[in-house]
């Protein structure tokens, strides 16, 4: 989940989330100089560490082992200065700051001290609370979050068991990325990366290798992947070299004719910046197509800016149903009950938007919308943040939400990306809830014929069609979301095990596991 200041939400991350103001999930708005690095008027002349004693985190922002050069506020400082920087900046803005062991900065690294920087709570489903603590680099953060660029092959790798033994699928295909280019395609299971088994190889050379070439960390790195169709058949070899990918945040738009009229249908991949432009062009296109029934894919979409998941809730809903109602609200620790600390701004609830805020397109524009009291939703673990807080603001103001698919990740939580010395830190900050005071959904939004508990949602458990190219009518989540529409309830689903996969959740790792890059999620931005 991404969020800016409260006059204009930005991006969750993941609500992801990755709120709104990357809940990355995971674009534009604001009006607050919060992401400015702060300059201490001097470097911090005191560094020694008192437990329980905390200076203020101005002091030490900016003081660098290695500062960047000109165009950036950057001081000579040190890595305890870092350390010191993130211990202040924790205890003050950290969701769970009181549940942080209060460890001595000079005796780490620093991304060993902020790895410490976080509580070891678990959710009632033994799952740890926080599995949202990461960095980005400052730049590639830029790129991702503003434009969608980031380096690799265009592909995103599902792992279905990330554990030997392995299994490794494409999900879905950038188009016109190096992977597309190469004739790889949706549910092609990886067999080898450069002669490494990548079914059983549990070296730690093994896993290093796979892991660099399935998740390549820079520009014109080439490797060969052995590869088969999800049948098993036609195993053959691909040359993949990463590149700069601009990431479509929708690249998929249907219309369907069913006995219950027109059915639109929109794949939405990640809330990024360019998303506002893609979801009112495709918005635009279904009112005027007169839909009666939607369906939004969120299965792969991690999360981003709230305040693209707030704008996509709103053209959903219509003016009747969402005008002058609240989407949602963040809550900060303890420490800051009424002013946002960030932005400073009051710490009210925000309110679906009616027009644009400015992440590419001007802002103020009216925002079209199709006015449905109903919208069908096909999710799985990948669905997070920023995605699921579009969930649950729409169910907020009874907008009839029905799920397709699988668990969503369970991210109530967002931050506001912190920079430092050339890395982007995301700590938990804040809790999103929506107009009923909602947000308790660690542990995802599951899909059921029979809810019960308020994490529940209406809907069909349906698994992850690799067989099928997103948008193909046949594809499983999406037939039985059709099916749904026509007949008023869950369809009987027969699938082989070749057929269909289903992500595994929350694995507890042993040697060897592939480890995905974390996503943003829920995501403010501070402009």
């Amino acid at each position: 989940m991404l969020t800016a200041n409260r006059g204009k939400q930005w991006l969750d991350p993941v609500l992801i989330f990755m709120i709104s103001s990357l809940m990355f999930a995971c674009g534009g708005g604001g009006g607050s100089d919060a992401n400015q690095p702060i300059s201490p008027v001097n470097p911090p002349a005191v560094t020694d560490f008192s437990q329980g004693v905390f200076r203020s985190a101005s002091l030490y922002q900016n003081s660098c082992q290695t500062p960047r050069g000109a165009g950036y506020d950057d001081v000579a400082g040190n890595t305890e200065d870092e350390n010191n920087f993130l211990r202040a900046w924790s205890h003050d803005l950290y969701l769970w700051y009181d549940e942080i062991v209060d460890a001595d900065p000079a005796d780490y690294s620093t991304p060993d001290y902020f790895d410490l920087m976080k509580t070891d709570a678990v959710t009632p489903s033994g799952a740890p609370q926080d599995q949202y603590h990461f960095t980005y680099d400052s730049e590639a953060w830029e790129q991702l979050s503003q434009s969608g660029v980031q380096s690799g092959y265009g592909v995103d790798w599902i792992l279905i068991s990330p554990t030997t033994p392995r299994e490794i699928l494409a999900g879905f295909i950038e188009p016109g990325s190096p992977a597309q280019n190469a004739g790889l395609t949706r549910g092609m299971r990886v067999l080898e990366v450069d002669g490494v088994d990548a079914v059983n190889g549990s070296s730690t050379s093994d896993v290093t290798t796979l892991n660099t070439a399935l998740f390549p960390a820079a520009i014109g790195e080439t490797y060969t992947f052995e590869v088969e169709e999800f049948d098993g058949t036609n195993a053959r070899l691909l040359t993949l070299t990463s590149a700069t990918i601009t990431q479509d945040p929708v690249p998929v738009t249907q219309l369907f004719n069913t006995s219950a009229g027109t059915v639109g249908y929109l794949l939405f991949n990640a809330h990024i910046a360019t998303a506002e432009a893609s979801l009112v062009q495709a918005m635009r296109q279904f009112e005027l197509a007169g839909v009666s029934e939607l369906v939004v894919d969120l299965r792969y979409n991690g999360g981003g800016f709230l305040d693209i998941a707030n704008e996509l809730g709103y053209m959903i809903a219509g003016p009747a149903a969402a005008a002058g109602r609240v989407f949602d609200e963040i809550i900060f620790n303890d420490k800051h009950i009424a002013i946002n600390p960030i932005t400073g701004a009051s710490l009210v609830p925000t309110n679906f938007h009616t027009t644009t805020q400015g992440f590419s397109i001007n802002p103020g524009s009216s925002l079209p919308s199709v006015n449905l009291s109903r919208v069908f939703i096909l999710t799985g673990d990948g669905t997070c943040s920023a995605s699921e807080a579009l969930i649950n603001g729409l169910r907020g103001i009874d907008v009839e939400v029905r799920l397709i698919g699988d668990a969503t990740c369970g991210k109530p939580f967002g931050f506001y990306p912190q920079d430092n010395c050339g890395t982007t830190y995301f700590s938990i900050q804040f809790q999103g809830i929506n107009a009923k005071g909602f947000g308790d959904y660690a542990d995802g939004f599951v899909p059921t014929k029979t809810p019960v508990n308020p994490h529940e949602v209406l809907g069909c458990s349906v698994a992850d069609d690799f067989s099928h190219a997103l948008g193909q009518r046949q594809e499983a989540r999406l037939a039985a979301a059709l099916a749904y529409i026509e007949t008023g309830s869950c369809p009987v689903v027969a699938a082989t095990t070749r057929a269909l996969a289903t992500k595994t959740r929350r694995v507890t790792a042993p040697k060897g596991q592939l480890t995905k890059p974390t996503i943003p999620g829920m995501v403010m931005p501070t402009r």
